[in-house]
């Protein structure tokens, strides 16, 4: 599924996404994260959503928040949460970075991006950092790569880029970052989420 597609799918979905059955969904793990910060300036929130409990997090730990997701609709619902905040309506994998950025969240984001698509897109978030910059990521928990298909838990369309924990070890170094936590968070369930730090 291309981002176009995906961001069509979460259309569908940014009303109900105002009222999320557990508010709190992500933040532990995004608090942890930010623990791990040096510096506390721009902030990027990759997917951001229409909820706002990211952005939340992020001004209240003093950072300057942005947010960039590829559905028009769930931007206008973020837009009208937080009309004080810079949000971009853009495909991550073709936007340019205007600024290097201290933390930057893809919580259940780029996971949504084709295969061959996630190895670039993490060299450009990592490419991102400021030194000493944050970022935290979610993936599907398998060992080996590949694309994965989902039209039942949402009710909508969706598809997974999995690079595999192997090859996400490998690549982030490579990118000039250090793993800092791996955790499935939710398991049996194969949700995981790393933190990544720029060196």
């Amino acid at each position: 599924m291309d981002p176009a597609a995906t961001g069509r799918s979460y259309d569908q979905l940014a009303q109900c996404w105002q009222d999320l059955p557990n508010p709190s969904y992500g933040v532990v793990q995004f608090e942890r994260a930010i623990q791990f910060t040096k510096n506390r300036g721009a902030a990027l929130d990759i997917g951001c959503g229409s909820q706002g409990r990211m952005m939340d997090s992020l001004l209240r730990h003093g950072f300057r928040p942005e947010g960039i997701d590829v559905s028009a609709q769930m931007i206008a619902l973020a837009r009208k949460k937080h009309p004080n905040i810079t949000f971009h309506e853009a495909d991550i994998s073709e936007w340019d970075f205007p600024r290097k950025y201290d933390f930057i969240s893809a919580w259940d984001s780029t996971w949504h991006l084709p295969l061959e698509q996630q190895e670039p897109v993490h060299e450009k978030i990592c490419a991102g950092l400021a030194p000493g910059g944050v970022y935290i990521f979610t993936t599907v928990g398998f060992d080996e790569p590949g694309d994965h298909g989902d039209s039942g838990a949402m009710g909508v369309p969706l598809a997974y880029g999995v690079p595999g924990i192997p090859r996400l070890l490998e690549l982030l170094p490579k990118f000039g970052c250090v793993c800092r936590h791996l955790e499935y968070d939710q398991y049996p369930e194969l949700h995981l989420y790393i933190i990544a730090q720029k060196t």
